[in-house]
């Protein structure tokens, strides 16, 4: 009986582990395996297989102690069945040029966004849009040559309005972070 709550709990953490977090802007777990043809099925039998690899494992680790009766068995226990549920968010956004709902007098050159890993450049997008929904960025995405943790894209000359930007990066562990945030550009001829 305590192997099937062993798996089941091995397939729970799992879940856990892979959920895609309430926050958008978080990473998505599961694109480290998803490829553009994979179906939902395929995805989640190889999920579903991973957990009952861990679940297996978990079994077996508890059969060896309860074999050596060891007084630590309890800790280590717990340790297998939090640790694969500690998941953290991946090529999270550390700072914006412009920064997010910035009102800016003088219009940007450039769009700069500023992440906590490295990026996939080929896999890494930023756009610029306005109030309309249409793109106003020069389409000129680069990942920094020097810092490859830095995006970035210009601008032309922006009239006064407000702009959102979207990005979607790939890290290179494999995770996915798609967000965006506004920003907006005052008249500065209503001041003169």
């Amino acid at each position: 009986m305590y192997k099937v709550v062993i798996l089941m709990t091995g397939a729970l953490a799992i879940s856990v582990r892979v959920e895609r977090p309430v926050n958008p802007a978080l990473a998505d777990h599961g694109a480290g395996l998803r490829s553009a043809g994979m179906s939902p099925l395929l995805e989640a039998l190889i999920w579903a297989a991973l957990a009952f690899l861990v679940g297996l494992a978990i079994v077996a680790i508890i059969g060896v102690l309860a074999r050596r009766r060891t007084p630590r068995a309890p800790l280590i226990l717990a340790a297998l069945v939090l640790l694969p549920v500690a998941a953290e968010p991946h090529a999270a956004l550390l700072k914006s040029s412009p920064g997010a709902r910035a009102s800016l007098r003088n219009p940007p050159a450039r769009v700069e966004l500023w992440f906590n890993e490295r990026l996939e450049g080929a896999y890494s997008s930023v756009s610029v849009r306005d109030a309309a929904g249409a793109q106003v960025d020069m389409r000129d995405v680069t990942v920094g040559p020097t810092d490859p943790k830095r995006l970035s894209v210009s601008l032309p000359p922006l009239p006064a309005g407000s702009y959102t930007v979207r990005f979607r990066v790939l890290s290179v562990d494999g995770h996915v972070v798609e967000s965006s945030f506004p920003f907006s550009v005052s008249d500065t001829r209503a001041g003169q």
